[in-house]
């Protein structure tokens, strides 16, 4: 290895020491069962989990990347360089939807970021216990912030050392299993094993647990490997020596002791990759209750235990025999290594529900070893340290209980068993969040809310209020009876009713049956006689948007899981109709404001006829800008087509701005290049960063000769007489806003009587996927096809042109950019006043 390679695996364990110490000392200093560090990443923006510690890595996989403008708590803590302090779950909800609605479990969180130069290091992160509501501050934060300050400085230090790609994460976390909190006794105990020197050094609890005096210890391998497995004592030595070369066992060793009691050894290698060093161990004696041999074999149900990393630490001969195992393959694996069955992705959030949440955890699985039902019911119970699991046969639950089932495969999330919806399991509330972020209106929110929300509740009935003006008006409805929420229109906010009393507490009403809601609302009219109702919040970033009324036919309860799940989508759907009513202004204004500046009648001569089109796009922000004109220039006209950058307002200004501009220089009979040159050093003053295409045309309509500049936009089309359409190879420049010496070559060309000019943009022509060219072609096509201009009396022909050009694009629903088009077309100039053609607009 060379040197520079012994520096970096250095500076590498050393950061892993770091951050591991770091974690373990937050656990304790928060009262936590889980802690970790994000760090910065050579990716910009992006924070990568560095160490996690008390919960299993790839049960957390989707936590592991963050991008630092996302709204996340460990983002607005790294970004904002402040402490982000979230005591419960009600809390995170109302602060952080779209966190809470992927781990929707009863649990407080902490994040500090950890100080360096600007900006942080990273933060750390320490999840805990929920705490009430009137708990605002966690035990001691003080000794988290020091515990930040000192990792802060050690990372300093080592970027003094080794540069600042040394604390930059890239790949997996480490994962730590947390010290136990219980005291082990002799039940456990630990020893490092130096293997220069074969020296062992042993805690007291070994020497207990080994039954040997540390005056009568040897103090070597050999002698640590004869104590723990008198019959595997070179098993034990190969594995030492194997781990302090990085080549660690996959497992815990599974041994037996003098007395045949079972051992577990576990064994660490030193941080890194490098010549051997100090091995850490631990042994653990399983003694008289060790699996096999206790009191748990006499039950029929399998009972078996999980540490927080997920390794099986127990397992009793019923469990053995459902998973098809013995004890001693089940001890010391992962349970989805051991359990094969417990690793679908439908039960991950009950998992991870048993490892954040203070609750039991139940559920269904199906299994083929479960007999007759081919379903078992699996219980999880957490503590400290270890989950403690029961499993049984779900035909032999007594009391029967009804146990949520994940959705059989490809049926989705229909109603569990018996006692009301699945939770299916809880995946509901991403696919809420993913497909919000393209709704943009009120109405496609609802819809979404609609499509998503209700089919993972088991919901029938939909309402959705916004607050304007303290008054709470309808949005949407889906379900309820015609005519019903009417009397509920415009409502204020002094009402004693569920839909304003749940957003000016900002708490969720839940009324497991129609008879609860009668009695808590004396005289409300209601829709039904059964079924049961959540009135939901809709706050957004602590302002009141409106709020949601779900409905269900049947009785129901709501779980504590439920509750928090439909509490976090609300504050999605908050974020998303706020969102919304912000668009729907803008859009307003940019649809007004486009209509403003767009021209109400293009400039007529009497030998040429003119006919423009424009359409918004149908997504996202449906005004964007592009346009069109004719302007008179000198004594003959200009045409002009062009398309801004981007959508809504600014857009439109910079366009009104720029169609200003063009016509300006026009009516001062300006060359087509200066004009180009002009617009774009205009551009560049007004808003650096903005670009336009453009196309500039001036025609002498006596002669018919043109000259024409470009400036990055698509090509004109021309159609002759007898049909021929030909795209105009033009030569250009690049677009307006980029260089503000940029040159613009003009072409001349000549427009005979008959012919037709075609100025368009790209919105006509590209469709998402295809070709432009072909857009181009299959627009070129049509045209051919529209017909000869008629000699005479020729009315509103160029107009019907331009509808059947636009004709496709008008009735598409799925309209992604705005278009504009606009047709020329010329006539002898020796024909009568009389045929001379109006302006179409």
């Amino acid at each position: 290895m060379t040197g520079t390679g012994e520096h970096v695996v250095r500076a590498r364990e050393r950061l892993t020491a770091l951050l591991v110490e770091a974690s373990t000392s937050a656990l304790g200093a928060a009262g936590g069962h889980v802690a970790g560090v994000y760090l910065r990443s050579g990716t910009p923006g992006l924070l990568r989990l560095a160490t996690l510690v008390g919960l299993p890595g790839p049960l957390f996989r989707p936590w592991w990347r963050l991008h630092v403008d996302r709204p996340f708590p460990v983002a607005d803590a790294y970004r904002l360089g402040v402490r982000v302090v979230l005591p419960n779950a009600t809390e995170t909800v109302r602060r952080y939807p779209q966190f809470a609605a992927g781990l929707p479990f009863q649990f407080g969180s902490l994040y500090t970021p950890v100080p360096g130069a600007s900006p942080a290091f990273g933060v750390l992160t320490v999840l805990r216990p929920a705490t009430p509501d009137t708990v605002d501050e966690p035990p001691d934060p003080d000794l988290l912030c020091q515990i930040a300050r000192r990792l802060g400085a050690g990372l300093r230090e080592l970027v003094a050392e080794a540069g600042a790609a040394a604390v930059a994460w890239e790949g997996e976390p480490v994962c730590v299993r947390p010290p136990a909190r219980r005291p082990q006794a002799v039940r456990t105990g630990r020893f490092t094993w130096d293997p220069a020197t074969s020296a062992v050094r042993a805690d007291d609890r070994l020497h207990a647990l080994l039954g040997v005096a540390p005056e009568d210890f040897a103090g070597t391998g050999a002698a640590l490997a004869d104590a723990v497995a008198p019959a595997d004592a070179p098993q034990v030595l190969a594995a030492l020596h194997e781990t302090a070369a990085g080549r660690p066992p996959q497992a815990p060793l599974r041994l037996r002791a003098g007395d045949g009691a079972p051992r577990l050894v576990e064994l660490w290698p030193p941080p890194g990759a490098g010549p051997p060093s100090l091995v850490s161990g631990t042994v653990v004696d399983l003694g008289p209750a060790a699996p096999g041999d206790g009191a748990a074999d006499l039950l029929p149900q399998g009972v078996f235990c999980l540490d927080r990393a997920g390794l099986v630490r127990y397992a009793n001969r019923a469990t053995a025999r459902l998973a098809g195992r013995t004890v001693a393959e089940l001890l010391g694996r992962p349970v989805w290594e051991a359990m094969p069955w417990l690793s679908e992705p439908a039960y991950d959030d009950h998992w991870r529900g048993a490892l954040l949440g203070p609750d039991p955890v139940h559920f269904q699985i199906r299994h083929e070893g479960a007999g007759e039902s081919g379903w078992l019911a699996l219980s999880l119970h957490p503590g400290p340290d270890l989950v403690t699991c029961t499993v049984v046969p779900a035909n032999r639950l007594d009391p029967p209980v009804h146990l949520p089932r994940p959705p059989e495969p490809g049926t989705g999330s229909g109603p569990g068993q018996g006692g009301g919806p699945s939770m299916a399991p809880l995946y509901r509330p991403i696919a809420l969040a993913i497909a919000l972020t393209d709704a943009v209106t009120a109405r496609q929110v609802s819809a979404v809310v609609t499509q998503e929300l209700l089919p993972a509740f088991g919901g029938r009935r939909l309402a959705i209020y916004l607050l304007q003006d303290r008054h709470l008006y309808l949005a949407w409805e889906n379900g309820f009876p015609p005519g019903f929420l009417a009397p509920f229109e415009g409502v204020g906010l002094d009402a004693r009713i569920p839909g304003v009393e749940t957003l000016t507490t900002g708490r969720p009403l839940f009324f497991e049956s129609m008879r609860k809601l009668a009695d808590t609302y004396p005289g409300l009219a209601l829709d039904a006689d059964r079924g049961a109702r959540a009135f939901l919040p809709l706050i957004a970033s602590g302002r009141p948007v409106g709020s949601c009324i779900l409905g269900f036919d049947d009785e129901r309860r709501f779980s504590t899981e439920e509750r928090t799940v439909l509490m976090a989508l609300a504050g999605l759907i908050a974020h998303a109709m706020e969102k919304a009513q912000r668009y729907d202004t803008e859009a307003a204004l940019a649809r007004g404001l486009q209509q403003a500046l767009l021209p109400r009648r293009l400039s007529a001569h009497p030998w040429v006829e003119t006919a423009g089109r424009y359409l918004p796009g149908t997504q996202g922000m449906d005004v964007g800008g592009d346009w069109y004109d004719v302007v008179e220039a000198g004594d003959g006209l200009a045409l002009v087509i062009g398309d801004v950058q981007g959508h809504g307002v600014q857009a439109a200004a910079t366009m009104g701005q720029l169609r200003s501009a063009v016509r300006a220089f026009a009516l001062g009979d300006w060359p087509p290049d200066e004009v180009m040159s002009g617009t774009n050093r205009l551009l560049i003053d007004l808003d650096p960063g903005q670009f336009a295409s453009c196309c500039y045309l001036r025609l002498d309509p006596a002669t018919g000769s043109a000259r024409v500049a470009r400036a990055g936009h698509l090509p004109p089309l021309l159609r002759a007489p007898d049909g021929r359409t030909d795209v105009l190879q033009l030569a250009g420049g690049v677009v307006l806003g980029v260089d503000p010496r940029a040159r613009y070559p003009v072409t001349e060309l000549e427009l005979t009587p008959g012919t037709i000019l075609a100025l368009y943009t790209d919105g006509l022509v590209e469709r998402p996927g295809a070709d432009i060219d072909d857009g181009i072609s299959a627009l070129r096509v049509a045209l051919g096809s529209a017909g000869a201009v008629p000699g005479r009396r020729r009315g509103r022909y160029l107009a019907g042109v331009a509808d059947r050009l636009t004709a496709m694009a008008r009735h598409a629903t799925d309209r992604p950019d705005d278009v504009a088009l606009l047709l020329a077309t010329r006539r002898p100039p020796h024909q009568g006043a009389a045929d001379q053609p109006r302006a179409p607009y």
